[in-house]
């Protein structure tokens, strides 16, 4: 199969084409770096005034778009989010307008996505028929991109929304920063405790993103999280658990919000969020419980 990602030097694209490389795929990601091919992968630069990617693309049977700046980075001031945003909606109005140039259209196009598109709340649960949209910078930004990504439908492609949850992993994400404090014995309970973190590990992001491109029946909005959310409490008395460190210290709300700005939201607020589609279409977990997705990176 003929794979195009973007993105793919990222935290979850890197871990995904791993997982490609042994499958017999032919797999091109476009990077802004220079063109070259590099252990049986073609790297062909974009996003640069003088390239033409579609000069040097093989018209792909799948896509997966990952492109754009990492909600973890950054203050989140208003002109960073204004960054986050726009680097979403550029890259991917430049994919469009790449494959548009091609006679043949993929026949599946995976776009990321995020759970963030919910409501924040310690009470309701989120599927994929849940239509409520977050009125906030996140709700706003990944419905956008949604919206845009859907374009693909005219050409009879089959797009995927995948929702990704926290993801959880040694060399990205959230992790490393919520690990940070019990290693240095000052680990504790942020905020209420009680926020919903629905969580995943890299490698089931990894082996979702395979599954929705070799199943036909995926289609639209897909919730990648575990089957088994965990509130922020468990999951700090878990980290605290394995690093053999005490959760003991408080961080309380306004704390969060004078570090980290905007962005607290990402470990004060929290939805419940289900993978009723993953569930209901039997794919297998890797880590579908936290205390061995946390042994997994932490431990091993």
């Amino acid at each position: 199969m003929e794979i195009l990602i973007t993105g793919g030097t990222g935290f979850v694209g890197s871990r995904l084409v791993r997982a490609l490389q042994g499958e017999q795929h032919s797999l091109t990601i476009l990077t802004r770096s220079g063109s070259r091919e590099k252990d049986g992968i073609r790297y062909v630069q974009w996003l640069k005034p003088d390239a033409r990617p579609e000069e040097l693309v093989t018209p792909p049977d799948a896509v997966v778009n990952l492109a754009g700046i990492s909600i973890n980075d950054g203050n989140w001031s208003e002109e960073h989010q204004k960054k986050i945003y726009e680097s979403r909606m550029e890259a991917t109005d430049e994919l469009l307008r790449i494959l548009s140039t091609f006679s043949k259209k993929p026949a599946v196009f995976v776009n990321a996505s995020a759970v963030g598109i919910y409501p924040t709340s310690e009470t309701n649960v989120y599927t994929e028929q849940s239509e409520e949209i977050a009125p906030d910078f996140l709700g706003r930004t990944v419905h956008d991109w949604e919206k845009k990504a859907a374009a693909m439908e005219q050409y009879g492609t089959r797009v995927v929304f995948t929702r990704f949850g926290t993801v959880l992993g040694e060399d990205g994400g959230a992790l490393p920063v919520m690990a940070l404090p019990y290693k240095l014995f000052a680990g504790g309970p942020i905020g209420s405790g009680q926020q919903w973190i629905s969580w995943v590990h890299v490698e089931d992001v990894a082996r979702a993103i395979r599954f929705v491109i070799d199943t036909p029946s995926m289609h639209g909005p897909v919730n990648v999280t575990a089957p088994a959310p965990v509130r922020m409490s468990e999951l700090g008395r878990t980290i605290g658990s394995l690093l053999r460190r005490p959760h003991w210290l408080p961080v309380p709300a306004f704390a969060m919000k004078a570090l980290l700005g905007n962005k607290s939201k990402l470990v004060l607020e929290g939805q419940h969020v289900l993978p009723e589609k993953l569930i209901d279409s039997d794919f297998e977990y890797a880590y579908p419980a936290i205390r061995p997705a946390l042994e997994n990176i932490l431990i091993d």
